[in-house]
């Protein structure tokens, strides 16, 4: 299992949370430690998808990942 933090921008409240949450949750082998506004940390199984493909699933909620650490 691999960990990463995604800075995302373009949330500011609940709602933002819980849009990324639940896409994020949608994803196989992801694990969510937290999603705050901002910012998202997960594990994942990397023979399962990729860090690229979990920045995508999160701009597909409609939110830009502007870095990942």
């Amino acid at each position: 299992m691999q960990k990463t933090t995604f800075e995302i921008s373009g949330m500011s409240c609940g709602h933002c949370v819980k849009a990324v949450d639940k896409a994020l949750q949608q994803i196989a082998g992801v694990t969510v430690e937290s999603v705050a506004i901002g910012s998202a940390t997960v594990a994942f199984d990397d023979t399962q998808t990729d860090a690229g493909r979990i920045a995508q699933a999160i701009d597909d909620a409609g939110y830009p990942v502007v870095a990942t650490t």
